[in-house]
């Protein structure tokens, strides 16, 4: 996962709120994924939307996250809680191709495998993403994120560790078995499915425990 870049992000806008037509639309790179998209199953009837694809070096598209419920803002979670708005309440499935190491299209070196701990890791990240803690000064917040991002990749790359715990949640209508861990920040879980990817998700205010995963049949209804 060490070659990553967006695809399909916001157009950017001319003038008078017009989008420029030569800009890639967001949908975009989630059509061009040669794996499927996972997203909540049916059970959940609110809002969805598309957030964005990470590719490859050489374009492929390798993994993309799909919203659901509010969506995310980033907060700081001490000036919420002084007020009376209510916390958000979101979650955020990931899907990551189930990649063994290859070699890159230009042959020039290999490409990382992808696992269950890279599903982790893109979640744990995903959800530093909308918050910071509470009290902190925005100028510090950089810093703050480039040592939480190092460690949820130490926490990824340790899933049988203390700080993960079990759950088991239905992928596609069958119990699957996934490592789960909350923070002061929220939940990350990840575990992976039969259809060749890895899935992982993060959320606050949304309980993981009532989850349930199932293959997105027309991800272009979501744009």
């Amino acid at each position: 996962m060490e070659t990553t870049s967006r695809v399909g992000a916001q157009p950017p806008a001319a003038e008078g709120g017009r989008q420029l037509p030569s800009a890639p639309r967001i949908i975009d790179g989630y059509l061009r994924a040669p794996f499927p998209w996972y997203g909540l199953d049916e059970a959940f009837t609110g809002p969805r939307w598309l957030m964005q694809v990470g590719a490859a070096a050489d374009g492929a598209v390798e993994h993309g996250s799909i919203g659901h419920g509010d969506e995310p803002s980033v907060r700081n979670e001490h000036v919420a809680a002084a007020t009376d708005e209510p916390r958000e309440k979101f979650a955020v499935v990931v899907t990551v191709a189930a990649n063994p190491s290859r070699r890159s299209a230009d042959g020039t070196g290999l490409l990382e495998a992808t696992s269950v701990s890279s599903a982790a890791w893109l979640a744990g990240v995903g959800l530093l993403s909308f918050t910071w803690p509470g009290q902190m000064d925005h100028t510090l917040r950089d810093d703050w994120l480039d040592q939480q991002t190092e460690t949820a990749w130490a926490l990824a790359d340790d899933l049988e560790g203390p700080e993960w715990s079990s759950l088991s949640l239905p992928v596609d209508g069958a119990p699957m078995p996934f490592y789960y861990r909350e923070s002061e920040f929220g939940w990350v879980l990840a575990g992976t499915t039969g259809a060749g990817v890895h899935v992982g998700a993060y959320g606050r205010g949304m309980s993981a425990y009532g989850l349930g995963f199932s293959v997105v049949k027309d991800v272009a209804a979501y744009a």
